[in-house]
């Protein structure tokens, strides 16, 4: 987990992972949300639909902002303020993804960071963009 102070954080810096895509992670979710859907819990509903496999959760894909402010950019010393979210693609199960994000403003006065987050599946796609306010404790 990193650490950053907000002085140590520069404009144009970038932190990424990468994160695979499981049934588990689909099973997790719905039991944490409720959210049974069967666009996400049946592949042949899914199919029905014309996706190939079922499709994750968008939120779930959307949760790896979380793990990208609060173990990479600034990593423990965040606060998640707001986020935009835009969804490209759908992702399944299977998919591995690569989280990205980057410095793109600072501001001083509320010690807070605006990162540029695209999310890509294993084929490059962008399948998630969007912004995060984050505070730097």
């Amino acid at each position: 987990m990193n650490c950053y102070t907000f002085d140590e954080i520069f404009i144009g810096q970038k932190e990424a992972f990468d994160v695979t895509v499981t049934d588990e992670m689909l099973e997790s979710f719905c039991g944490i949300t409720g959210d049974v859907n069967p666009l996400h819990r049946d592949k042949d509903y899914a199919g029905e639909q014309g996706y190939k496999d079922r499709v994750a959760y968008g939120m779930l894909t959307a949760s790896f902002m979380s793990t990208l402010a609060g173990v990479y950019m600034p990593g423990e010393r965040s606060l998640i303020k707001e986020m935009t979210i835009k969804f490209a693609k759908p992702v399944f199960p299977g998919d591995k993804l690569h989280v990205e994000g980057e410095v793109t403003e600072k501001n001083d006065t509320f010690n807070m960071i605006v990162l540029k987050v695209t999310v890509k599946n294993d084929n490059k796609e962008k399948v998630l963009r969007g912004n995060m306010d984050v505070m730097v404790r």
